[in-house]
């Protein structure tokens, strides 16, 4: 592949309807040449449509998508020099992975000798070098999914598309693919357009998550800025769960902020916090429990888990319910006990309200 065939992506205020539904109502973001980024929400969010129109598998109602720098708004899909690897692989069956991946480069008119040595070496890129003549049964599913992306790759695209690539995988050899996907991306520098409904995945492979509600960008960042910042209950609760509370922000000073739950006072960082009611995130493993005593948050325990490695609980409190995920599995808090709740340093964060949620006054 290239070196320098990774191109740029420009959506300006993209609108597509399907009759009276309006499916992304105005969408603008950029993606730099080399940038692998993530598109992840829920079903329904738009995501996929988003990567369709990217494709030039449908067409904008109004707006403009660059690549590269070329306009290609109304372009079919075979003049948009982007390759996609789906979720179902869609390799030939018929065909060894050597012809699967050389198809693309005979179709494109190289000779057959030159299309099978670049197929070779993208294979060899993959980790795949010496499978070119096993048939896609022969594989499994983590290389028939290598495959797929080397395919993709062999046509020296200014942008990689990748629907879903890994939902057919189990959880275990997930893990591996999106690490080797990751990986080569960074080692060969193309730009990257991945589509996901998996946190973990997103937080794995990207250099920016964008995170997708109604059509329409809900936040962008870096996985540690979306996960340790989110800007809405729905960013925190979506990126990796959070127990979602009500707080107030007594003081907040530099970086420092303080505030209180129920009686229960904590510094964290201010993200521009002042004074008043606010809402706040904790995620679940910075949740502490002790034995009970005189805390300042008591609770008490509605239910427990044990997962092997660490120990699920929901715990009870005046100021709402957390669900706690608790390493010290050499310990047991039975169910009903009760137990004085604190937090951790990390792992907490004051968010900013819902869009759905205008009669709330944050104080952020």
């Amino acid at each position: 592949m290239k070196s320098n065939s990774a191109g740029s992506v420009v959506f300006e205020n993209v609108c597509k309807t399907f009759g009276a539904f309006v499916a992304i109502p105005d969408l603008s973001f950029t993606i730099s040449p080399g940038e692998l980024v993530t598109l992840l929400g829920p079903s329904g969010c738009g995501k996929t449509t988003t990567l369709r129109m990217l494709a030039g598998l449908e067409h904008p109602s109004a707006g403009r998508i660059l690549i590269g720098g070329r306009d290609v708004t109304m372009l079919p899909a075979n003049e948009r020099d982007v390759s996609m690897v789906f979720q179902s692989y869609a390799l030939f069956p018929h065909m060894n992975a050597l012809d699967n991946v050389a198809y693309g480069l005979e179709s494109s008119g190289l000779k057959k000798k030159e299309a099978r040595e670049q197929a070779e070496a993208v294979l060899e890129l993959v980790g795949l070098g010496g499978f070119g003549q096993r048939l896609p049964a022969e594989l499994s599913g983590g290389q028939q999914q290598r495959v797929a992306v080397a395919r993709a790759l062999a046509l020296e695209p200014q942008v990689l598309l990748l629907d879903e690539p890994l939902s057919n995988l189990d959880a275990r050899l997930r893990r591996r693919v999106r690490t080797e996907i990751r990986e080569l991306q960074q080692r060969l520098g193309f730009t990257a357009v991945y589509v996901t409904h998996d946190q973990d995945e997103a937080l794995a492979v990207s250099d920016r998550v964008v995170i997708m509600k109604d059509g329409e960008i809900a936040q962008a960042g870096s996985p540690r800025e979306l996960y340790e910042a989110p800007a809405s209950a729905f960013i925190a609760d979506f990126m990796g769960e959070a127990n979602v509370v009500d707080c107030e922000v007594l003081t907040s000073e530099g970086d420092r902020a303080r505030i209180r739950i129920g009686a229960l006072e904590h510094f964290i960082p201010a993200r521009g916090a002042r004074p008043g009611p606010a809402r706040l995130a904790v995620r679940p493993n910075a949740v502490t429990l002790e034995p009970a005593s005189e805390a300042a948050l008591s609770g008490t325990i509605t239910h427990s888990a044990y997962l092997g490695d660490h120990v699920e609980y929901e715990v009870k409190t005046a100021a709402g319910t957390f669900f706690v995920v608790d390493p010290a599995v050499d310990r047991s808090l039975e169910t009903a006990s009760s137990v004085a709740v604190g937090f951790r340093d990390r792992g907490i964060a004051l968010i900013q309200p819902d869009l759905n949620e205008p009669g709330f006054s944050y104080g952020i």
